[in-house]
């Protein structure tokens, strides 16, 4: 995996799918759903089929060899 991206939230928490939206590594919603569904995403180190579950600061993601580290806005 790259170095991780840090990826600030403005709110407690945000949806799996929009966090990889935000990110810039997927394209659209779709894509986060079927990357999601598919397995491909994982959320500290599990894998995550859930495109509504909640990831807050301090958790990690992963997706296509890119690690996501939420962290805090502001």
């Amino acid at each position: 995996m790259s170095s991780p991206l840090d990826v600030p939230i403005r709110d407690e928490s945000i949806r799996l799918g929009q966090l990889l939206k935000l990110a810039g590594v997927v394209d659209d919603g779709a894509m986060a759903r079927s990357v999601i569904e598919l397995g491909e995403v994982t959320v500290d180190g599990a894998v995550e089929v859930r495109r509504g579950a909640q990831v807050r600061p301090g958790q990690s993601v992963g997706y296509a060899g890119q690690s996501l580290t939420v962290v805090r806005a502001g």
